[in-house]
């Protein structure tokens, strides 16, 4: 039995990494070393102070763990590789150019990113579209006020599209998987979930005022390029079919693909000698896959010593519409997945309307603060001067469109069930 004052110390441990994530800017110290820090050590206290059968429940707990966080390093290392190389070799540049007008109001942009992103990450998982929209903005090289403002609606538009498919979250597929909606129920879900993109874009680009003119011109694109683009969309849509059919883990596709994209790039690039493809893993921002590490070690300690549990109580106090809504906004600090996972085996009795309706709340309620969903830390680490703090500068609109998604699915719940 693990003792009193060693619990508590556990959720102290839990506070000081949550702080020094959000006065990163204040302290100076990179997030990445906090979060890592106050993992390990937190279960290494474990590991100290449990004994008998207790160990062996920590020794489960931390393989599980482990299991999770590795099969997220890997498929973090294959999306970032893809984006890497594309990125570099002008292909994501050249999409821009493809898609984009020439010249078009800041305004338009605004709505334009955030259409984008929510369709996008409907298909794809959160964190490569979260990749691929964050480096499309980056490129337009706008100021740093406007690219946050940007950011936020990017991280807001990728969760939102998540919900509305199995395949673009994971909460969304525990739900699904567990018999608690529908792949119909779903699609309707993405109702109200776009409506609340479109009440974001509206506020965002409500002090963007400017032209933008797209300066760039496309390069030329080698064979080897547009294969390796070819091989990366591919990969994104077998991953849904693979996973949705078959049940084939996201990893285990990405991880195929990323082998597909070295042999090709063996046999067709002559140029291999002087940019070997390996080197682009090298480009990835490990500090990136640290933070992860470091997040979802301290989760599965709080899982361990059972606070996520204590978090259901909030149903005994409030009416399930309500607490599904504070679950939501507990999302934006918790990893939503475990705690997703923690109310799908409390045996809370809730109607269809009702899951899809915590379904939006914990999908979207990470998008309120840049730590509170895998969007928000990627967009993080991505984008220079993007801190918790200037985030928070968002979090007005946020909650507002957050709300107004929430009582759109409310309705759109009871208006479907019914």
């Amino acid at each position: 039995m693990l003792p009193v004052s060693i619990h508590y110390l556990l959720i102290v441990f839990a506070a000081l990494a949550l702080l020094g994530v959000i006065f990163e800017d204040v302290i100076h110290l990179d997030k990445a070393k906090v979060t890592l820090f106050f993992g390990t050590l937190s279960w290494l206290f474990l590991f100290i102070f449990q004994s008998g059968v207790d160990a062996d429940a920590v020794k489960e707990q931390f393989s599980e763990s482990l299991t999770e966080i590795s099969q997220l390093w890997l498929f973090l290392i294959a999306a970032m590789t893809f984006v890497a190389y594309l990125n570099k070799k002008g292909m994501i540049q050249n999409m821009i150019y493809w898609i984009l007008p020439r010249k078009m109001s800041e305004r338009r942009l605004v709505y334009l990113t955030g259409i984008f992103c929510f369709c996008f990450s409907s298909l794809a998982d959160n964190i490569t579209a979260t990749l691929v929209s964050v480096t499309l903005i980056m490129s337009l090289n706008l100021p740093r006020r406007k690219m946050i403002r940007l950011a936020a609606l990017v991280v807001f538009a990728v969760n939102s599209g998540g919900v509305a498919l199995i395949t673009g979250d994971v909460t969304t597929l525990m739900i699904f998987l567990a018999g608690k909606v529908s792949v119909v129920d779903l699609l309707i879900l993405s109702i109200p979930a776009g409506f609340s993109v479109l009440v974001l874009s509206m506020l965002l680009s409500r002090q963007m005022h400017g032209t933008i003119q797209l300066q760039y011109r496309p390069s030329a694109a080698r064979g080897v390029d547009v294969a390796i683009a070819v091989i990366f969309l591919s990969t994104i849509l077998l991953t849904i079919i693979g996973n949705a059919i078959y049940g084939i883990p996201p990893v285990l596709t990405f991880l195929a693909g990323l082998a597909l994209m070295f042999l090709v790039s063996h046999a067709f690039d002559r140029e291999k000698e002087e940019d070997p493809i390996l080197d682009y893993i090298r480009l990835i921002e490990f500090d990136t896959l640290l933070f992860f590490l470091g997040v979802l070690l301290l989760v599965g300690m709080l899982k361990e010593i059972g606070v996520l549990n204590g978090l259901l109580t909030v149903y005994q106090i409030l009416p399930v519409e309500w607490a599904n809504l504070a679950m939501g906004i507990m999302s934006s600090v918790i990893d939503n997945v475990p705690l997703t996972a923690a109310l799908l085996k409390s045996g809370i009795d809730m109607s269809e309307g009702q899951w899809l309706m915590l379904t939006y709340a914990v999908g979207v309620g990470g998008s309120l603060l840049i730590i509170g969903s895998a969007a928000g830390i990627v967009a993080m680490s991505k984008i220079g001067g993007l801190t918790f703090g200037r985030y928070l500068r968002q979090l007005i609109p946020l909650c507002f469109a957050y709300g107004i998604g929430y009582l759109g699915t409310m309705a759109v719940a009871n208006w479907w069930i019914s």
